[in-house]
Parts: C-alpha cells; sequence; structure tokens
C-alpha cells in the first residue's frame, strides 16, 4: 500500500471526514510531511471508492457546493488493519536487528 493511501484511511479510521478535513488529517499524521493537493486528494478518493474501501458517508451543499463526508467500509478497516500489522511487524524486525548490530560492534 502506497503512503498517500495509507495515510488517508488512516484520516478515516476514528470518524468520516470531508475533503478538506482529510487533507488537513494528512498532513497532522504525517507531521506535515505529506501535503495533498487538491487534485490528488479527489484522484485518491475517487479510486478508495471504486475499491471499496471507503463510501460516501453524507452529502450536503454547503456555500452553494456540494460536500461529500467518506468513511471507511469494512474492507477498508481490513486492509488498513492488515497494512497496520505489517509495518508494525517490519518496524519489530528491525528494531532486533538494529540491537542485534549494537551487540555484534560492542
Amino acid at each position: 500500500m502506497q503512503e498517500p493511501t495509507l495515510l488517508l484511511l488512516t484520516a478515516l479510521a476514528d470518524e468520516p471526514r470531508h475533503g478538506y478535513a482529510i487533507a488537513r488529517e494528512v498532513e497532522a499524521i504525517s507531521s506535515g510531511r505529506v501535503k495533498l493537493r487538491t487534485g490528488t486528494l479527489y484522484g485518491a478518493l475517487e479510486r478508495l471508492l471504486q475499491q471499496g474501501l471507503i463510501e460516501v458517508h453524507s452529502e450536503e451543499v454547503v456555500d452553494s457546493r456540494l460536500r461529500r463526508t467518506y468513511t471507511l467500509t469494512s474492507p477498508g478497516r481490513t486492509a488498513l488493519a492488515v497494512e497496520a500489522e505489517r509495518i508494525a511487524a517490519t518496524a519489530r524486525e528491525a528494531t532486533r536487528r538494529l540491537g542485534a548490530g549494537k551487540a555484534a560492534t560492542a
């Protein structure tokens, strides 16, 4: 899973959000490292909708513009959980090997 996808799904893991709120949340999660441009964000959201990982939670008109709020689907939650475990396992192994490397050089 690519990092932008991981961050988008993570941004939706705790509550539904509209596009601008998702972009702000992604920026916060990544400590400002990832800033999604509008085209990139909405392209990714459309792809995730087509893949069934997210769905439209609600739609409302705000200032004469349609605002969609997105939420994770059950397959989206599963995909995020699987990816989170994969990353955690890799981090555990990296930490273990770094510790083993210290012992070997000591």
